[in-house]
């Protein structure tokens, strides 16, 4: 009588197995890269060949001619995609007073002469740690920093931004946003020009 309904289950399992375990994510992903190839692949950007970055994960940058991006918070390692993570540093938390405090001195050290206010996204971390993007405000805030150190006229930095913002999702849901990498690696390719 075990037997004969071990028999069944064991079939089951390895049926279902097989499905949903093989041939649905084979299917899935044969989907993906057929509609949409590029997400498909992570959304990478290359350059000269070369996987550089995502467009959908952040990167650490503190060169003050390049733009920087939000603060992350991951572990062990900013922007640790395999860590994804905020910090939980609640407002009441000293801690979290003495990481912006810290954000605005390197802010303020890399731009002295910018006495305008720092946006909120280049003081606190994400949620996730991995934020690629950046407000329109905050790119603006940088813009004079980075056309000052890099030789590049403010307009031009100002076009290369422009370039790399993407606006409200269906022209309604959030705000425009700035992507990081992708206005750094255009900065150096104007450079190179």
């Amino acid at each position: 009588m075990i037997k004969e309904q071990v028999k069944p289950a064991i079939l089951i399992f390895i049926i279902l197995t097989v499905i949903t375990g093989i041939v649905y994510p084979l299917f899935v992903t044969g989907v993906s890269k057929a509609l949409f190839p590029k997400k498909a692949e992570g959304s990478l950007i290359y350059r000269d060949g070369k996987a550089v970055g995502s467009s959908l994960i952040g990167q650490p940058f503190d060169d003050p001619k390049y733009l920087w991006g939000r603060i992350s918070a991951t572990s062990p390692a900013q922007y640790n995609a395999s860590s994804s993570s905020g910090s939980n540093i609640g407002p009441s938390n000293p801690a979290l007073v003495d990481e912006i405090k810290g954000r605005i001195k390197a802010l303020q050290a890399a731009d002295p002469g910018n006495k305008a206010p720092i946006p909120v996204d280049l003081v606190t971390s994400s949620s996730s740690g991995l934020d690629p993007h950046i407000s329109l405000a905050a790119a603006d805030y940088q813009v004079p920093r980075i056309a000052r150190l890099s030789g590049l006229p403010e307009e031009t930095v100002r076009g290369i931004v422009k370039q790399h913002t993407y606006g409200r999702f269906l022209g309604l849901i959030g705000e425009p946003v700035v992507n990081v990498l992708e206005v750094n690696l255009a900065l150096d390719g104007y450079k190179n020009k």
